[in-house]
Formats: C-alpha cells, structure tokens, sequence
C-alpha cells in the first residue's frame, strides 16, 4: 500500500468514527431545507440528508448552512456523507452540484481519473473506491441524498 493509499484510508476511517454532520437538526426560521432517504438495496446501507440553505441576499443564491445526515451503513457509506457534511457549508448550491458532480465523476473513474484535492477536500480519500464497483454506490448514497434534497429545498 502505498503512504497515500494509506493515508486515503486514515481519512475514511477518522470519518466513519468521528462523523461530521450526524443528526438532523431543524433548519433555522426563514432557511429553506429540503431532504431525502436513500437506499442502497445491495448491501442495506441506508441514510437520510437534510441539506441547510441560508436566506439568500437580492440577486445572490444562497449558501448551504448546514448538511445533516442520520444512517445506518457501512464505513465507507457513513464516511462519505461525514466528508460530505463538513465540506459543504458556504458552498452556494451550483458549488455543492459542482461538488457533487466531481465527486461521481472520480467514483465512476474506476480509478482511471486522479482526483483533484483542491476541489475534492478529503473527498478525494474515495478515490480507491472507484476500483471497486460494489463499493460506488456505498460511498455515493448520501451525495446522491444531498443532491435530491438540494433540489427539494423550499
């Protein structure tokens, strides 16, 4: 294993335990919100994402505040949505579905595209688990929950 593989892997495992974002808290009055369970019927992992966004001002989109999640799944599925919940505040909503975007794009690579850290954050720890097609949709649950939520938020 080579020292970033390994380091890549420190990341998912501090994730998983730690857990950025766990609970779903009720948005702030006058903050839209939206949510979304999903379910992963190949291996049983389940979550919710209720996805945060603060009021915007005249002519500017809003800004996720908040990304919370509750769920039940593997490390590699609860890891993912922890990087996901602390990488996303401030971000308007096109920078979260650019996020998002990216982040499917590195995992559907099957490890043939080097994730861009800049862009990715800790997110680009999951770029092993491009190489393993079972694991894809473990560590895009709570992305692809964010991403429906996203569309929700009223």
């Amino acid at each position: 294993m080579s020292h970033l593989d390994a380091l890549y892997q420190e990341v998912i495992l501090d994730h998983a335990k730690r857990r950025t974002g766990e609970g779903l808290a009720a948005p702030a009055p006058g903050h839209a919100a939206g949510e979304s369970h999903q379910y992963n019927p190949t291996c049983g992992d389940e979550i919710t994402v209720r996805v945060e966004l603060t009021p915007a001002p005249e002519c500017a989109e809003p800004v996720v505040r908040r990304i919370g999640w509750e769920g039940a799944g593997c490390s590699i599925s609860m890891a993912a949505a922890s990087v996901l919940a602390e990488t996303a505040p401030g971000l308007t909503r096109a920078e979260l579905l650019g996020l998002i975007g990216a982040f499917r794009e590195l995992l559907r690579s099957r490890g043939t595209v080097e994730p861009d850290e800049e862009l990715l954050g800790d997110a680009a720890a999951f770029a092993g688990v491009s190489r393993f097609a079972a694991r894809v949709k473990c560590a895009m649950l709570g992305w692809v929950a964010a991403e429906e939520a996203l569309g929700r938020a009223v």
